[in-house]
């Protein structure tokens, strides 16, 4: 039987909204991290709350789930509870951003963000070590690593010896992958990073393109 879970806070009122505007939220990470996930940047949602990929209607825990890379259904829509943050680093799982400033959308932010988050994000994988790092939304990806034509999935290049993969935006916005697209996306990275078992067809579990990762403004934000 499952532990009885602590007392949610409440959902942020538009003014903290606001007020969470140009803040940050703290990186996902802790040792024995093999799939690092990273955003855009902060929404306000997440900022406000506290919690990565808050916002309601964002499908990327779903997708986590049904991925089967955790044991259940996490909701931070109203913050992070010790115990699912427990749950999920215990799973191997991190969670950054590319630029680490909160916005309402993503093209509030300047190109050479993307370039600085690179520089910050392999300075994250360096002292973390994670088997893979996955962007979530390859637009986001193909600015940040210089790479116009990337598409979904494994990519060529390594970033500080992880392999680095392209997820589809898991943005309810994004109209051109459905929540079975993202956990079959969400499972390939994982079995690439030795947390889900391979696939019985063999291979490295990796899944045709879905189509793009959405407009800018709407994909893998956090």
């Amino acid at each position: 039987m499952a532990s009885p879970r602590a007392p949610r806070p409440g959902r942020p009122s538009r003014a903290q909204l606001e007020a969470a505007r140009g803040t940050t939220l703290p990186d996902l990470l802790d040792p024995g991290l093999r799939l690092l996930v990273c955003g855009i940047n902060p929404s306000l949602w997440a900022a406000a709350t506290q919690a990565h990929f808050a916002r309601p209607g964002n499908r990327f825990w779903p997708a986590l789930h049904e991925a089967g890379l955790t044991g259940h259904l996490v909701d931070c829509s109203a913050g992070m509870t010790a115990a699912d943050r427990a749950h999920v680093v215990a799973r191997g799982i991190g969670i950054t951003n590319l630029v680490e400033r909160a916005t309402a959308r993503a093209d509030e932010l300047d190109p050479q963000e993307f370039v600085a988050g690179r520089e910050r994000l392999a300075r994250i994988v360096a002292e973390h070590r994670p088997a893979v790092v996955a962007v979530a939304g390859v637009t986001a990806y193909r600015h940040a690593f210089a790479e116009p034509r990337a598409v979904l999935g494994p990519q060529e290049q390594l970033l500080e010896g992880a392999r680095l993969w392209a997820l589809p935006s898991p943005s309810g916005l994004n109209a051109h992958a459905s929540r079975a697209d993202l956990a079959a996306a969400f499972a390939a990275a994982g079995r690439a990073a030795g947390l889900l078992p391979e696939s019985p067809a063999g291979g490295d579990g990796t899944t045709p393109p879905v189509g793009s990762a959405g407009q800018a403004g709407t994909e893998g934000r956090t």
